[in-house]
Protein backbone atom coordinates (compact mmCIF):
# COMPACT_ATOMS: atom_id res chain seq x y z
CA UNK A 1 0.00 0.00 0.00
CA UNK A 2 1.34 3.29 -1.14
CA UNK A 3 2.63 5.57 1.92
CA UNK A 4 0.79 8.56 1.19
CA UNK A 5 2.42 10.40 3.95
CA UNK A 6 5.67 10.03 2.77
CA UNK A 7 4.53 11.57 -0.73
CA UNK A 8 3.32 14.17 1.31
CA UNK A 9 6.16 15.62 3.37
CA UNK A 10 9.02 15.37 0.57
CA UNK A 11 6.91 17.74 -1.87
CA UNK A 12 5.99 20.01 1.03
CA UNK A 13 9.67 19.70 2.03
CA UNK A 14 10.48 20.96 -1.55
CA UNK A 15 8.09 23.17 -1.31
CA UNK A 16 9.78 24.46 1.68
CA UNK A 17 12.94 24.71 0.08
CA UNK A 18 12.12 27.11 -2.53
CA UNK A 19 10.69 29.34 0.22
CA UNK A 20 13.84 28.82 2.06
CA UNK A 21 15.64 29.95 -1.38
CA UNK A 22 14.03 33.22 -1.13
CA UNK A 23 15.02 34.37 1.96
CA UNK A 24 18.35 33.09 1.94
CA UNK A 25 19.00 34.94 -1.26
CA UNK A 26 18.27 38.37 0.79
CA UNK A 27 20.20 36.84 3.51
CA UNK A 28 22.15 39.56 5.94
CA UNK A 29 23.54 36.94 8.13
CA UNK A 30 26.76 36.51 5.81
CA UNK A 31 25.58 33.10 4.31
CA UNK A 32 27.96 33.34 0.83
CA UNK A 33 25.48 33.44 -2.37
CA UNK A 34 22.80 36.07 -1.61
CA UNK A 35 21.78 38.84 -4.17
CA UNK A 36 22.02 41.00 -1.24
CA UNK A 37 19.84 42.37 2.17
CA UNK A 38 17.92 45.07 2.66
CA UNK A 39 19.15 46.10 6.31
CA UNK A 40 22.15 45.36 7.68
CA UNK A 41 19.49 43.19 10.42
CA UNK A 42 16.63 41.11 9.32
CA UNK A 43 14.22 39.51 11.53
CA UNK A 44 12.93 37.78 9.18
CA UNK A 45 15.79 35.60 8.43
CA UNK A 46 15.01 34.02 11.47
CA UNK A 47 12.57 31.26 8.82
CA UNK A 48 16.89 30.27 7.83
CA UNK A 49 17.28 29.56 11.27
CA UNK A 50 14.41 27.90 12.13
CA UNK A 51 14.84 25.96 8.60
CA UNK A 52 18.39 25.20 8.11
CA UNK A 53 19.19 22.55 10.74
CA UNK A 54 16.86 19.78 9.17
CA UNK A 55 14.88 19.85 5.89
CA UNK A 56 17.86 18.63 4.40
CA UNK A 57 18.09 16.04 6.77
CA UNK A 58 14.64 15.13 6.29
CA UNK A 59 15.07 14.80 2.99
CA UNK A 60 18.06 11.83 3.09
CA UNK A 61 16.03 10.64 5.29
CA UNK A 62 12.45 9.85 3.12
CA UNK A 63 15.07 9.25 0.21
CA UNK A 64 16.47 6.16 2.26
CA UNK A 65 12.81 4.91 3.28
CA UNK A 66 12.20 5.31 -0.44
CA UNK A 67 15.24 3.37 -1.62
CA UNK A 68 14.04 0.27 0.68
CA UNK A 69 10.24 0.42 -0.65
CA UNK A 70 11.96 0.98 -4.40
CA UNK A 71 14.49 -1.93 -3.98
CA UNK A 72 11.44 -4.38 -2.83
CA UNK A 73 9.82 -4.09 -6.67
CA UNK A 74 13.51 -3.41 -8.56
CA UNK A 75 16.69 -5.45 -9.17
CA UNK A 76 20.12 -3.50 -8.34
CA UNK A 77 20.89 -3.03 -11.66
CA UNK A 78 17.48 -1.52 -12.35
CA UNK A 79 17.35 0.83 -9.41
CA UNK A 80 21.01 1.57 -10.34
CA UNK A 81 19.89 2.59 -13.91
CA UNK A 82 17.33 4.51 -12.63
CA UNK A 83 19.02 6.57 -10.55
CA UNK A 84 21.63 7.57 -12.74
CA UNK A 85 19.29 8.58 -15.11
CA UNK A 86 17.42 10.42 -12.57
CA UNK A 87 19.87 12.02 -10.72
CA UNK A 88 23.15 12.01 -12.36
CA UNK A 89 22.00 13.04 -15.80
CA UNK A 90 21.03 16.33 -14.67
CA UNK A 91 23.49 17.31 -11.90
CA UNK A 92 26.44 16.53 -14.46
CA UNK A 93 24.86 16.90 -18.20
CA UNK A 94 21.62 19.37 -17.07
CA UNK A 95 25.16 21.87 -15.88
CA UNK A 96 26.31 22.22 -19.12
CA UNK A 97 22.42 22.65 -20.84
CA UNK A 98 20.47 24.44 -18.55
CA UNK A 99 22.00 25.27 -15.19
CA UNK A 100 25.08 26.86 -16.49
CA UNK A 101 22.57 30.14 -16.23
CA UNK A 102 22.89 29.75 -12.76
CA UNK A 103 26.42 29.81 -13.05
CA UNK A 104 26.17 32.81 -15.01
CA UNK A 105 24.11 35.24 -12.41
CA UNK A 106 26.34 34.37 -9.72
CA UNK A 107 29.12 35.25 -11.60
CA UNK A 108 27.26 38.69 -12.79
CA UNK A 109 26.33 39.04 -8.99
CA UNK A 110 29.54 38.66 -7.82
CA UNK A 111 31.50 39.98 -10.17
CA UNK A 112 35.22 39.59 -11.78
CA UNK A 113 33.91 37.66 -15.26
CA UNK A 114 35.84 40.66 -16.75
CA UNK A 115 39.01 38.63 -15.83
CA UNK A 116 38.17 35.10 -16.98
CA UNK A 117 39.46 34.60 -20.63
CA UNK A 118 36.60 34.28 -22.73
CA UNK A 119 37.02 30.51 -23.54
CA UNK A 120 36.86 29.62 -20.22
CA UNK A 121 33.62 31.58 -19.21
CA UNK A 122 31.22 28.83 -19.86
CA UNK A 123 32.91 25.62 -18.66
CA UNK A 124 32.83 27.85 -15.66
CA UNK A 125 29.77 28.80 -15.27
CA UNK A 126 28.70 25.26 -15.64
CA UNK A 127 30.60 24.29 -13.33
CA UNK A 128 29.24 26.94 -10.64
CA UNK A 129 25.64 26.61 -12.02
CA UNK A 130 25.13 23.21 -9.45
CA UNK A 131 23.37 25.56 -6.42
CA UNK A 132 21.02 22.92 -5.06
CA UNK A 133 21.66 20.07 -7.50
CA UNK A 134 24.22 19.29 -4.97
CA UNK A 135 21.01 17.20 -2.84
CA UNK A 136 20.64 15.20 -5.86
CA UNK A 137 24.56 14.83 -6.47
CA UNK A 138 24.94 12.99 -2.93
CA UNK A 139 21.65 11.13 -3.64
CA UNK A 140 23.18 9.11 -6.61
CA UNK A 141 26.49 8.85 -4.68
CA UNK A 142 24.96 7.41 -1.66
CA UNK A 143 22.54 5.15 -3.64
CA UNK A 144 25.71 3.88 -5.59
CA UNK A 145 27.20 3.23 -1.64
CA UNK A 146 24.61 1.55 -0.13
CA UNK A 147 24.57 -1.09 -3.25
CA UNK A 148 28.07 -1.83 -2.01
CA UNK A 149 26.18 -2.29 1.58
CA UNK A 150 24.05 -5.07 0.43
CA UNK A 151 26.65 -6.69 -1.26
CA UNK A 152 28.05 -6.98 1.99
CA UNK A 153 25.04 -7.42 4.16
CA UNK A 154 23.23 -10.26 2.08
CA UNK A 155 21.41 -11.42 4.76
CA UNK A 156 20.07 -8.13 5.56
CA UNK A 157 21.25 -7.99 9.54
CA UNK A 158 21.43 -4.44 8.99
CA UNK A 159 18.16 -3.42 7.95
CA UNK A 160 16.73 -6.37 11.09
CA UNK A 161 18.94 -4.44 13.53
CA UNK A 162 17.17 -1.34 12.42
CA UNK A 163 13.35 -2.81 12.94
CA UNK A 164 14.70 -3.38 16.78
CA UNK A 165 14.94 0.36 17.96
CA UNK A 166 12.65 1.32 21.20
CA UNK A 167 11.32 4.63 21.55
CA UNK A 168 14.37 5.56 23.39
CA UNK A 169 17.05 5.09 21.33
CA UNK A 170 15.19 6.42 18.48
CA UNK A 171 15.60 9.64 20.14
CA UNK A 172 18.83 9.01 21.29
CA UNK A 173 19.94 9.06 17.60
CA UNK A 174 21.10 12.78 17.60
CA UNK A 175 24.40 11.69 19.21
CA UNK A 176 25.49 9.96 16.09
CA UNK A 177 24.21 12.36 13.65
CA UNK A 178 26.14 15.32 16.27
CA UNK A 179 28.95 12.60 15.71
CA UNK A 180 28.23 12.78 12.11
CA UNK A 181 28.45 16.45 11.62
CA UNK A 182 32.20 16.55 12.69
CA UNK A 183 33.03 14.48 9.95
CA UNK A 184 33.46 14.38 5.99
CA UNK A 185 32.55 18.18 5.41
CA UNK A 186 33.81 20.01 2.16
CA UNK A 187 35.82 22.88 3.42
CA UNK A 188 34.01 26.45 1.62
CA UNK A 189 31.06 24.54 -0.23
CA UNK A 190 29.29 23.84 3.02
CA UNK A 191 26.70 22.30 1.77
CA UNK A 192 28.21 18.87 1.16
CA UNK A 193 27.90 17.65 4.26
CA UNK A 194 28.95 13.85 4.01
CA UNK A 195 28.46 12.79 7.49
CA UNK A 196 25.97 14.10 8.46
CA UNK A 197 23.62 12.95 5.12
CA UNK A 198 24.72 9.71 4.63
CA UNK A 199 23.75 9.11 8.10
CA UNK A 200 20.63 10.35 7.37
CA UNK A 201 20.14 8.38 3.93
CA UNK A 202 21.48 4.65 6.09
CA UNK A 203 18.90 5.92 8.90
CA UNK A 204 16.06 6.08 6.48
CA UNK A 205 16.91 3.15 4.80
CA UNK A 206 17.04 0.72 7.89
CA UNK A 207 15.41 2.29 10.49
CA UNK A 208 12.43 4.65 9.21
CA UNK A 209 11.23 1.88 6.83
CA UNK A 210 10.10 -0.28 9.53
CA UNK A 211 6.66 0.22 9.74
CA UNK A 212 6.68 -0.63 13.41
CA UNK A 213 9.26 2.36 13.76
CA UNK A 214 7.10 4.42 12.07
CA UNK A 215 4.50 3.59 14.36
CA UNK A 216 6.50 4.61 17.38
CA UNK A 217 7.13 7.95 15.72
CA UNK A 218 3.58 8.94 15.53
CA UNK A 219 2.99 8.01 18.95
CA UNK A 220 5.40 11.19 19.62
CA UNK A 221 4.28 13.35 16.87
CA UNK A 222 2.48 15.79 19.69
CA UNK A 223 4.91 16.03 21.98
CA UNK A 224 7.80 16.05 19.23
CA UNK A 225 5.85 19.11 17.64
CA UNK A 226 6.08 20.94 20.64
CA UNK A 227 9.36 20.41 21.60
CA UNK A 228 10.29 21.19 17.91
CA UNK A 229 8.75 24.38 18.30
CA UNK A 230 9.99 25.39 21.64
CA UNK A 231 13.37 24.45 20.89
CA UNK A 232 12.98 25.93 17.35
CA UNK A 233 12.43 29.55 18.48
CA UNK A 234 15.38 28.74 21.01
CA UNK A 235 17.88 27.99 18.49
CA UNK A 236 17.24 30.95 16.56
CA UNK A 237 17.71 33.40 19.58
CA UNK A 238 20.56 31.73 20.51
CA UNK A 239 22.54 31.48 17.22
CA UNK A 240 20.66 34.80 15.46
CA UNK A 241 23.57 37.09 13.97
CA UNK A 242 25.99 34.43 13.19
CA UNK A 243 26.13 32.40 10.34
CA UNK A 244 24.25 29.59 10.66
CA UNK A 245 26.12 28.14 7.81
CA UNK A 246 28.90 27.69 9.30
CA UNK A 247 30.55 24.97 11.46
CA UNK A 248 30.27 26.80 14.67
CA UNK A 249 26.26 26.07 14.13
CA UNK A 250 26.42 23.51 12.17
CA UNK A 251 28.76 21.31 14.40
CA UNK A 252 26.75 22.37 17.69
CA UNK A 253 25.12 19.48 19.75
CA UNK A 254 22.45 22.17 20.33
CA UNK A 255 21.97 22.14 16.19
CA UNK A 256 21.78 18.12 16.14
CA UNK A 257 19.33 18.08 19.05
CA UNK A 258 17.38 20.49 17.31
CA UNK A 259 17.16 18.93 14.10
CA UNK A 260 16.68 15.49 15.33
CA UNK A 261 13.28 16.54 17.58
CA UNK A 262 12.36 18.19 14.11
CA UNK A 263 12.67 15.53 12.18
CA UNK A 264 11.11 13.21 14.48
CA UNK A 265 8.31 15.53 14.61
CA UNK A 266 7.59 16.00 11.02
CA UNK A 267 7.90 12.51 10.73
CA UNK A 268 5.55 12.05 13.25
CA UNK A 269 2.98 14.59 12.38
CA UNK A 270 2.77 13.62 8.68
CA UNK A 271 2.00 9.70 9.18
CA UNK A 272 -0.70 10.98 11.53
CA UNK A 273 -2.38 13.79 9.24
CA UNK A 274 -0.58 13.21 6.14
CA UNK A 275 -1.48 9.73 5.02
CA UNK A 276 -3.87 10.94 2.35
CA UNK A 277 -3.77 12.03 -1.00
CA UNK A 278 -5.81 14.81 -3.24
CA UNK A 279 -5.50 15.99 -6.88
CA UNK A 280 -3.20 18.49 -6.22
CA UNK A 281 -1.38 16.25 -3.46
CA UNK A 282 -0.77 13.66 -6.61
CA UNK A 283 0.59 16.28 -9.08
CA UNK A 284 3.46 17.19 -6.52
CA UNK A 285 4.46 13.80 -5.80
CA UNK A 286 4.84 13.33 -9.22
CA UNK A 287 6.54 16.78 -10.27
CA UNK A 288 8.04 18.32 -6.96
CA UNK A 289 11.48 16.86 -8.33
CA UNK A 290 11.40 18.22 -11.65
CA UNK A 291 10.53 21.68 -9.92
CA UNK A 292 13.13 21.40 -7.42
CA UNK A 293 16.11 20.77 -10.21
CA UNK A 294 14.57 23.89 -11.93
CA UNK A 295 13.51 26.36 -9.28
CA UNK A 296 16.71 28.19 -8.38
CA UNK A 297 17.07 29.77 -11.62
CA UNK A 298 13.81 31.28 -11.06
CA UNK A 299 14.30 32.10 -7.36
CA UNK A 300 18.08 33.81 -8.59
CA UNK A 301 16.67 35.84 -11.24
CA UNK A 302 13.38 37.47 -9.53
CA UNK A 303 15.61 37.82 -6.44
CA UNK A 304 18.11 39.72 -8.53
CA UNK A 305 15.75 41.75 -10.32
CA UNK A 306 13.88 43.03 -7.34
CA UNK A 307 17.15 43.96 -5.28
CA UNK A 308 19.19 45.66 -8.27
CA UNK A 309 16.59 47.15 -10.66
CA UNK A 310 13.13 48.09 -8.19
CA UNK A 311 13.07 50.05 -5.27
CA UNK A 312 10.67 47.95 -3.55
CA UNK A 313 10.05 48.02 0.42
CA UNK A 314 11.57 44.54 1.50
CA UNK A 315 7.94 43.21 2.13
CA UNK A 316 6.99 43.60 -1.11
CA UNK A 317 10.49 42.54 -2.58
CA UNK A 318 9.42 38.89 -0.51
CA UNK A 319 6.33 38.48 -1.13
CA UNK A 320 6.47 38.77 -4.91
CA UNK A 321 9.90 36.79 -5.04
CA UNK A 322 8.05 33.97 -3.39
CA UNK A 323 4.68 33.98 -5.40
CA UNK A 324 7.25 34.23 -8.77
CA UNK A 325 8.91 31.16 -6.98
CA UNK A 326 6.29 28.71 -6.29
CA UNK A 327 4.19 29.87 -9.38
CA UNK A 328 7.21 30.08 -11.68
CA UNK A 329 8.87 27.42 -10.81
CA UNK A 330 6.48 24.93 -12.11
CA UNK A 331 5.48 26.76 -15.02
CA UNK A 332 8.97 26.60 -16.36
CA UNK A 333 9.57 22.81 -15.58
CA UNK A 334 6.50 22.34 -17.34
CA UNK A 335 7.47 23.78 -20.43
CA UNK A 336 11.24 21.98 -19.97
CA UNK A 337 9.78 18.29 -19.73
CA UNK A 338 8.01 18.86 -22.91
CA UNK A 339 10.59 19.57 -25.02
CA UNK A 340 12.25 16.48 -26.05
CA UNK A 341 16.25 15.86 -25.84
CA UNK A 342 16.06 18.82 -23.70
CA UNK A 343 14.46 17.46 -20.53
CA UNK A 344 16.24 14.59 -21.15
CA UNK A 345 19.70 16.55 -19.79
CA UNK A 346 18.19 18.80 -17.48
CA UNK A 347 15.41 16.49 -15.92
CA UNK A 348 16.50 12.91 -16.74
CA UNK A 349 13.44 12.11 -18.50
CA UNK A 350 13.72 10.15 -21.38
CA UNK A 351 9.65 9.66 -22.21
CA UNK A 352 6.63 11.69 -21.08
CA UNK A 353 6.25 10.05 -17.92
CA UNK A 354 5.22 10.67 -14.67
CA UNK A 355 7.41 8.87 -11.86
CA UNK A 356 8.16 9.75 -8.52
CA UNK A 357 11.38 9.74 -6.81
Amino acid sequence: MRKYYLDNIRWLTVALVLVYHVFYLFNAVGVLGGVGSFTPVQYQDAVLYFAYPWFMVLLFIVAGMSTRYALKTRTEKQFFKERTLKLLVPSTLGLLVFQWIVGWLNMTIGGGMEFIPAFMRYPIMALSGTGPLWFIQMLWLFSALLLIIRKLDKNDKLYYLGGKCNTAVLLLLFLPMWGASQILNAPVITTYRFGIYFLAFLLGYFVFSHDAVMDKIEKLHIPALIAAIVLGIAYVFYFFGENYAADACLKHIFTSVYLWVAVIAVLGCGKAWLNCTSPFASYMTRESFGIYIVHYVVALSVCYLLKNYTALPAAASYLIALAAVLLLSPALYEVIRRIPIIRFFVLGIKKEKRDCV
